[in-house]
């Protein structure tokens, strides 16, 4: 009697089952098919529906045709298999057992072969989908018109070629793994392949099916073999510490992987042929496959390890010198660091020049307001209700105003949403829509006891503060923000009023009172219908849009309203800045984004994470983390805007020579992108370096600026971005800064970002890197200084200046348990061959609603501890640098650092002159060298220093005793004798 292998289901359960499943596939359906058709709209609301279906036919095409490529390998090698079955079977107590499963799947093994095919089919595809990037850039990506400098392979293959092609070589290993166990199980279970039982453990139609499929598998290893050899000049070189093929690659592992490929052609013959047309059996083919797993690790491991050990090792320098020029060259190349200017700058001038006093090109545009701590003075005195706010980082921009170009400090009045009175669902998405004006002030300007002069932004005709413009200098003809980076994903907006009556909050009106608007732009998607507003109820899962008076006929539903997600949503093959910034262009607001396209895959450059490049003091505050993307190349290839009222969205091509971009245009039908030259000139006045870029570059640059291969392979000219100069020990990279200044070497002030860094391991000041635009074109400079420089760091600058004991003695009257002190940006400045640093000092009120105010301003020249002020702005710290620096010409001593004059107990110290006057300075000189040496921690420099100094106090006592032949005290104006701490009270070398 026969029993049943499974018991059968009640036909309840079944019809259960079934509804069960049938309610899972509506509502996913459901819930697919109304995001689907709620994208599309937004698209085309935007007017870019070629991105949307774009990738969405794309990611069908990849779907359906790698799923039922991948289910119909497995099919069909299942079908295969069955078909190929013995008709006699050998009695045993294992064909026994397995007579019950051919009972089950015999009946149905058509249904069986196509379910367990369209699992696997549905997985791939799903899986294919998303590399819908990598296709699109395969068919449409074209040359770099630079090649490769190992196979002279042009680099368009590398960036679009080899990713897809690799992923189709990891479907088809998968196809046949699968397919090879699938039938290998097939044959089991209908008696093809015996573990007991007499004669052969295997028919000869299964030894021939299963065979093949191994043979093809070794195929697929040849080919990837081959496509690992171009793939060597992406990986890491542990040797030279670099990305890209080194010596024992080239060398050993190079023609191995070659050698390899032969041998796996090789064996795939011998598989077929032994296996089927000469001795039928599996012990050749098992001792080819052994001879293919033993050449891998012979010739592709032990090879090239022997040659990096015993040949590359003992002289990796001379060895790997070649392979090193490749990685900084395909580097320099790859991220847009070809072009940099590097110019030597002396620093030798440590004396604070009369010229300070009269400049016109640096010092009247240093910029005193700190975008990240004057955010809460804007929100205080520019907020006007509770619900408005500015954000925790303002940003900086530039305008001319009154003929005169110079930095501003600009944000927009947006809607928290959180601080809204009465948070309901009408006046989340009704009422409170828009926030109102772009708030600015020159940020090198304070009023009224240290608050920013605002010129913008006003709520009424013109300001109702008195330490305000009277009228805008910044007008802008539509300033309500409907669009803003204070808007979450959930945050959309129902506009559009059937009638005359207004709903909108617009602003608060000077009388006390509110004033009320209906939007009238173009944006927004039309949901006057029913079957509108359902959608979108089930989209947002809320019963209003069909319940509430609040949504009429008239009315739009604005969404997605973050400016960069927008612009991601258009461009999602970009990859956007942290930091969008909005600006005036033609009376409108306009957010500008910075887009990049990047690849993983350019031979031989260094690879590095977005996110960890990126991160610094300001991530997270104002600025958005980039994702973790690995990448090796990189340009800022897309100047994106969305406007401010409507949320119209444009690409511009900023760099159009980049090849990825291209591809990605010709992607999207060609006009995805506009060109450079529809880039309206009033725009282009706003575009600046993006943060995001040059930072990747900056930290590219401290190891690659050294071009030569040998010095590179010891590290020693290496730099490092130093910490927050107020916060060393935080592990926070300082930020850089905008500022509109003119350095060494250029014709005229630009608006550019800067950033200092230091020796590796060390902390005096190495070299500034600048990023500017120059007719167009992005132009990055380094101002590079001397070795062994006595010119302190901005971590030293900051000690020295807080540290000096009077200026110490007036931040501590200015902190107290009611107030605390706090620094803003630590500026960085060259000046006649020497340095200028100043770092304005904010006071803030520990009452409540306090915000910080611009009390001090730090200001150093030189070595950072020589020439110190504190002075209450900007102008009277540089009369008194420039006093300093009389006096130390004359060899006088340094007047008091603060603002209080020095008492000399009522006479004058005597002036020197002649020899005795420049014996003096150059000990003064040498006691600044002796500080910072003392300060850097390097103990060979500070030797040389002392010595330095006791030569120089000789030469003071001879000129001075040539001076006054009798014997007598010395005079008050000479510099003290007395050396400096000893250097086993030196700070350490990390500061």
């Amino acid at each position: 009697m026969r029993s049943s292998p499974l018991p059968r289901m009640s036909r309840r359960g079944r019809v259960t089952i079934g509804v069960l499943i049938g309610v899972f596939v509506f509502f996913t359906l459901l819930g697919w098919g109304v995001n689907a058709w709620t994208d599309w709209l937004w698209f085309d609301e935007v007017r870019y529906t070629q991105v949307f279906t774009g990738v969405l036919a794309t990611r069908l095409l990849l779907f359906l045709v790698i799923g039922l490529a991948m289910a119909a390998i497995v099919a069909g090698n299942l079908w295969l298999a069955y078909r190929l079955r013995p008709q006699l079977r050998p009695h045993s107590a294992e064909q026994a057992t397995l007579e019950r499963y051919r009972m089950l799947l015999s009946p149905r093994l058509g249904t069986w072969i196509a379910l367990a095919s369209a699992v696997i089919g549905l997985f791939a595809g799903l899986s294919a989908q998303s590399r819908w990037s990598q296709w699109l850039l395969f068919r449409n990506g074209g040359s770099f018109g630079v090649k490769d400098p190992e196979f002279g392979i042009d680099v368009g293959f590398y960036v679009f070629q080899l990713p897809f092609w690799r992923y189709l070589l990891g479907v088809g290993f998968t196809a046949v793994v699968l397919a090879l166990l699938g039938a290998l199980a097939v044959h089991y279970i209908f008696g093809g392949v015996r573990l007991q039982g007499v004669g052969d453990r295997m028919t000869n139609a299964a030894r021939a099916h299963l065979s093949s499929l191994v043979a093809v598998f070794v195929v697929l290893k040849a080919i990837a073999y081959v496509l690992d050899q171009r793939a060597m000049l992406l990986e890491y070189n542990e040797g030279a510490k670099l990305y890209g093929a080194g010596y024992a690659d080239i060398n050993a592992l190079l023609p191995a992987k070659e050698i390899l490929a032969w041998i796996a052609v090789v064996v795939a013959v011998a598989i077929i042929v032994f296996s089927n047309a000469w001795m039928r059996n599996l012990v050749w083919p098992g001792i080819a496959l052994a001879l293919l797993g033993v050449s891998a690790v012979a010739i592709g491991g032990i090879y090239p390890w022997a040659v990096q050990t015993f040949e590359v090792k003992p002289s990796a320098r001379d060895k790997e010198a070649p392979y090193i020029e490749r990685s900084i060259e395909a580097t320099r190349a790859a991220f847009g660091l070809t072009g940099t200017k590097s110019t030597g700058y002396a620093a030798d001038n440590l004396i604070p020049p009369a010229s300070l006093a009269t400049d016109t090109s640096v010092v009247q545009n240093v910029r005193l307001l700190d975008p990240q701590l004057v955010s809460e003075t804007y929100t205080q005195l520019q907020q006007v209700r509770g619900f408005y706010d500015f954000g925790s980082k303002l940003d900086i921009d530039r305008y001319a105003v009154s003929g005169k170009t110079s930095d501003y400090v600009v944000g927009v009045r947006e809607i928290n949403y959180g601080e809204l009175p009465n948070n309901n669902w009408i006046n989340r998405h009704t009422v409170y829509t828009h926030g109102y004006g772009l708030v600015g002030a020159p940020a090198n300007q304070v009023v009224c006891g240290g608050q920013p002069y605002f010129v913008s932004g006003f709520l009424g005709e013109k300001a109702q503060e008195a330490c305000s413009s009277q009228t805008e200098q910044i007008p802008a003809q539509q300033p309500r923000i409907y669009y803003g980076e204070r808007m979450e994903a959930d945050d959309y907006a129902i506009v559009g009023q059937t009638g005359d009556r207004n709903v909108e909050f617009d602003r608060p009106t000077s009388t006390g009172g509110e004033q009320y608007y209906t939007y009238g732009g173009e944006g927004g998607v039309e949901i006057g219908s029913f079957s509108r507003r359902l959608l979108y109820a089930i989209k947002e899962q809320e019963s209003n849009f069909l319940l509430s008076e609040a949504v009429n006929d008239d009315s739009k539903l604005l969404y997605v309203r973050n400016p960069r997600d927008r612009v991601e949503k258009v461009a999602p093959f970009l990859t956007l800045d942290g930091d969008p910034y909005p600006a005036v262009v033609n009376g409108r607001v306009l957010w500008i984004i910075d887009g990049y396209t990047t690849a993983a895959t350019y031979p031989y450059a260094e690879r590095v994470n977005l996110q960890a490049e990126t991160t610094d003091e300001l991530t997270g505050r104002g600025t958005f983390q980039l994702a973790r993307e690995n990448v090796n190349y990189i340009r800022n290839s897309v100047k994106a805007t969305v406007d401010a009222y409507d949320g119209t969205v444009k690409l511009y091509a900023f760099d159009d020579t980049d090849p990825v971009l291209k591809a990605w245009n010709k992607a999207f039908g060609g006009e995805l992108v506009l060109p450079k030259g529809d880039i309206p000139p009033e725009l282009a006045e706003h575009f600046r370096y993006p943060a995001d870029l040059f930072k990747v570059q900056r930290n590219l640059l401290t190891k690659f600026h050294v071009t030569d291969p040998g010095d590179f392979y010891s590290g020693q000219d290496f730099w490092q971005v130093p910490n927050v100069p107020d916060a060393p020990d935080s592990g926070q990279k300082q930020p850089p800064y905008y500022l509109f200044t003119q350095f060494p070497g250029q014709e005229s002030p630009r608006f550019q970002l800067t950033a200092a860094v230091t020796p590796n391991g060390r902390q005096n000041l190495a070299a500034l890197v600048s990023g500017s635009y120059v007719d167009g074109r992005p132009q990055l400079e380094v101002l590079e200084l001397p070795d062994q420089t006595r010119v302190s760091g901005p971590t030293q600058v900051h000690q020295q200046m807080t540290n000096n004991g009077d200026i110490r003695q007036q931040l501590n009257l200015l902190s107290s348990n009611q107030a605390q002190v706090q620094y803003g940006n630590l500026l960085s400045l060259p000046f006649a061959d020497g340095m200028l640093y100043v770092e304005p000092v904010y006071v803030k009120s520990s009452n409540q609603d306090a915000y910080p105010l611009l009390q001090k301003v730090l200001l150093s020249y030189g070595d950072g501890g020589s020439y110190v002020v504190l002075a209450n702005n900007l102008s009277d710290g540089i009369k008194q640098l420039v006093e300093q620096g009389k006096r130390a010409a004359t060899g006088s001593p340094p007047p008091n650092t603060g603002d209080n004059p020095p008492t000399t107990g009522g006479t004058s110290p005597p002036v020197l002159t002649g020899e005795l006057a420049e014996a003096a300075g150059k000990v003064q000189s040498a006691i600044a060298e002796v500080k910072a040496a003392q300060a850097s921690g390097d103990f060979e420099r500070y030797g040389r220093a002392l010595k330095a100094l006791d030569e120089a106090m000789a030469a003071f006592q001879q000129a001075q005793a040539a001076a006054n032949p009798s014997p007598g005290p010395a005079p008050s104006g000479s510099p003290s004798a007395s050396p400096p701490a000893s250097p086993s009270s030196s700070p350490s070398p990390n500061g």
